[in-house]
């Protein structure tokens, strides 16, 4: 049966190839990016998640069986903060009464390996505490020291942070609504493309994150992992940060992380 799915950063990368996927199965997506999708919303703004969260319902009828928060950035600008943890988590607490009108409520988030490396406690706290105004403020220190590359990791430290501690909450468990992540490791996406690196930058790239099992992945194989999680056939899974990294995370964390 089909099934509606909302998707942000539908337009590129993991989010088109997720929407690409479920479309091709049969289900209803609603798609959210800036432009090229159903729902144009900037999810770096609170105005724009809002507009973001009034249209779908709109448009769904306020019936929506999974969300996916999709869209991130990658930047040295609080840009990153916004949109990669506000984005996301304002988004699915936005949805989150058209989920419990679902019968079998699915959502998942993107991280990243990222999220395992050096980062700012100052942004992750405010984040963590729902002040955005604190948080970019934070964002905006951190990147004025010179230590903008900890704006990225911060923000999907504190994405899974988040995650890790609503999902067994009356909202989300109790609610009978699964909320995972999948962290990808290096994705062949525009946000990579983005950064051309010489021979020099590659070989520290992989030294940061090694991926032993098949080397970079592509953007198909992480929304395959996502589709899962948001399926019907997931009624035990919740809090999951699943790295979909070809070994990264256990390559640089090893096995004393248990």
């Amino acid at each position: 049966m089909a099934r509606q799915v909302v998707v942000s950063g539908a337009a590129s990368g993991i989010g088109r190839e997720l929407t690409g996927q479920l479309r091709a199965r049969g289900d209803e997506v609603t798609g959210i990016d800036l432009r090229d999708a159903e729902v144009c919303a900037d999810l770096g703004s609170p105005t724009g998640r809002r507009e973001a969260v009034e249209e779908v319902a709109r448009t769904t009828g306020g019936v929506v069986d999974a969300v996916v928060a999709c869209a991130g950035v990658s930047g040295t600008t609080q840009g990153t903060v916004a949109v990669n943890y506000f984005g996301a988590t304002e988004l699915l607490r936005g949805l989150r009464p058209a989920l419990m009108a679902a019968s079998l409520p699915r959502a998942a988030v993107v991280g990243s390996i990222s999220g395992t490396q050096p980062n700012s406690p100052d942004i992750i706290d405010a984040c963590l505490a729902g002040d955005e105004t604190a948080a970019l403020a934070a964002a905006a220190t951190v990147a004025e020291r010179g230590e903008g590359r900890k704006l990225y990791p911060s923000s999907k430290a504190a994405l899974a942070r988040w995650l890790r501690s609503v999902c067994v909450t009356d909202e989300w468990a109790g609610a009978g609504i699964p909320l995972n992540a999948v962290a990808p490791g290096v994705v062949r996406t525009p946000m990579s493309a983005a950064h051309s690196l010489t021979p020099e930058q590659q070989k520290v790239m992989d030294e940061a994150v090694p991926m032993p099992l098949g080397g970079h992945s592509e953007a198909g194989t992480i929304a395959a992992a996502l589709r899962w999680l948001i399926s019907p056939e997931n009624s035990q899974v919740t809090g999951q940060v699943l790295y979909v990294d070809g070994g990264a995370e256990a390559t640089l964390r090893g096995p004393e992380v248990f």
